[in-house]
């Protein structure tokens, strides 16, 4: 097995990450796993075309016995055992990071998936972060000469990183010929250079598993972990995994997923956004039923996503597992505060269900939202760390409950169609930009709300729905004609340099997908294409 390397250009302080011993143990990684990772990928098709024949999506009968098991997954390291606020978003460029760290939130979610555009320089920059983080030595100094540094007078927040999905190559790493698999050149990379020194540091190191599908999936990391911690001479168990339950196969197998990871398991979080259009990709084509209202108008008291959660929470407590609850996108708006105060009145009110619900701590996607956070887990946990004594046994979630999706409240409408098509292509532009985390609309936009927007446009042409406030009917014609009109409004918004530099470019692969007869499992995939192809610069 032969890896090489395929940067697009020098990239300052590379070689303290891409070391000859950090490269050999990613090849390892690969001759090791990634046919079993590819297998996985393609067990998702099998299944998901199963499903669109039968109509049905069950509890698996071969792994009742797990459901039904006395097990609960290793206990909790102590900078684990109190999750109630926490932080999200990329680790580059290193000033994210640094404000990340000093957030005053108990945990930092480093992502380097759906808030990370995967250009090399930001995929070693991220590493970087991490790298000088573990060592305290992180900072940043602005072109304007603002400096950023860890604070001294507070805890720093517990790095928990967050790798590509498995579906992502790594162009930038060829083994044999092929590309590398991004999860893991993500781990790999993280592992091999802080393993030991979060260990030494009294933490260790900390994972986020995004887009997993089955159970196998989760076996697949777990055999990985295994196979690093021994590799590196890293005391097995040292590795914690929080599993985001972001697709609805997985939310049929969450004990399973927990009891596979069991030597390794923290938690599941409940990852709203991409559980939304996971939804929507699953059942693409199973007819009206499963056609959404406006993104806006479903909330997590829709009573699929109601049961989804609760299922969550029950699940991991009973497991000895934290349930996390999901994302708060909102940002300041500074120029309208009364904005910003209602839209953190939301919140509060979206983190007070959750933690009423037995959710041990939540995300936030601003430092601003920290306080708030906070204030609502302080409340509900006092001086405990968590509530996972807090059982729910009384919750009981069949199959029919987590697909009710027809008794969601609100309507399909023009509105809501001519947002999804601003929305997607707003953020795929900016994705192409190198930015990964966008502000859009008072909203902190990740990949999974851009995937949500652009899936429920094919299914709305697929399913000819009809829009409640115009009468139309969803074809391709009126999405052409709609999406010219909201790429016009982008174009006035952002100028004709970075309107012919990436929106125009996001508007035709948002024109591609949406119209196409075959559906597009990921846009991050013809995205990257676009982005390493040269026909766009990040």
């Amino acid at each position: 097995m032969s890896l090489t390397l395929t940067s697009p250009g020098p990239i300052d302080r590379a070689a303290e990450i891409l070391t000859p011993e950090a490269l050999a143990f990613i090849e390892k990684l690969h001759q090791n796993f990634a046919a079993t990772r590819n297998e996985r990928l393609a067990a998702r098709g099998v299944r998901r075309a199963e499903v669109a024949r039968t109509g049905k999506l069950d509890f698996l009968p071969e792994t009742a016995d797990v459901r039904a098991g006395d097990w609960t997954v290793a206990p909790a390291p102590a900078q684990l055992t109190d999750r109630r606020v926490e932080m999200t978003g990329p680790a580059s460029p290193a000033k994210m990071a640094v404000n990340a760290l000093n957030s005053g939130a108990k945990v930092w979610l480093a992502d380097l998936e759906d808030a990370c555009t995967p250009t090399w320089h930001n995929v070693i920059d991220s590493q970087l972060s991490l790298f000088d983080a573990a060592r305290g030595q992180l900072s940043y100094t602005s072109p304007e000469g603002k400096a950023y540094s860890l604070r001294t007078d507070a805890p720093l927040s517990v790095v928990v990183m967050r790798p590509r999905g498995w579906h992502l190559d790594e162009q930038h790493v060829e083994i044999d010929g092929a590309p590398a698999v991004g999860a893991l050149v993500d781990f790999g990379l993280h592992f091999f250079h802080n393993a030991k020194q979060l260990l030494a540091n009294g933490g260790g190191p900390y994972y986020y598993l995004p887009k997993t599908e089955s159970y196998l999936e989760a076996r697949l990391w777990n055999d990985i972990f295994v196979f690093a911690q021994n590799e590196l001479g890293v005391p097995q168990g040292s590795i914690r995994a929080t599993v985001l339950i972001e697709t609805i196969p997985a939310a049929f197998e969450m004990d399973e997923i927990l009891y596979e990871l069991r030597d390794h398991a923290s938690g599941l979080n409940a990852g709203r956004w991409d559980y939304l259009f996971s939804m929507i990709k699953y059942f693409r084509d199973a007819g009206a039923a499963f056609s959404l209202p406006d993104r806006a108008a479903i909330t997590m008291t829709a009573p699929f996503m109601r049961a989804y959660t609760e299922l969550l929470v029950k699940t991991c407590h009973r497991r000895g597992a934290f349930a996390m609850g999901g994302m708060a996108a909102v940002i300041p708006n500074r120029r309208e505060p009364e904005v910003t105060k209602a839209a953190f009145a939301k919140v509060h009110a979206d983190k007070t269900r959750e933690a009423g619900d037995g959710f041990d701590g939540s995300w936030v996607a601003h430092p601003d939202l920290v306080p708030v956070c906070t204030e609502v887990f302080d409340a509900v946990l006092g001086e405990r760390p968590n509530q996972i004594d807090r059982q729910r046994p009384e919750v009981e979630v069949s199959a029919a409950d987590l697909l009710d999706v027809t008794t969601a409240p609100g309507d399909a409408t023009e509105v809501g169609l001519r947002s999804n098509l601003y929305v997607a292509v707003a953020y795929i532009a900016v994705w192409l930009s190198g930015n990964g985390a966008v502000a859009i609309h008072n909203l902190m936009e990740d990949a999974a709300t851009a995937e949500i927007s652009r899936s429920q446009v094919w299914q709305q042409i697929r399913n000819a729905v009809v829009l409640a406030d115009t009468g139309s009917t969803v074809t391709r014609e009126l999405v052409t004609t709609i999406l010219a009109e909201e790429t016009a409004k982008l174009r006035g918004e952002v100028g004709d340099e970075l309107f012919g530099k990436f929106y125009e470019p996001a508007s035709g692969l948002v024109a591609e997908i949406c119209l196409s007869e075959d559906y597009t499992d990921f846009l991050t995939e013809p995205a990257y294409k676009l982005l390493v192809s040269n026909r766009v610069a990040a």
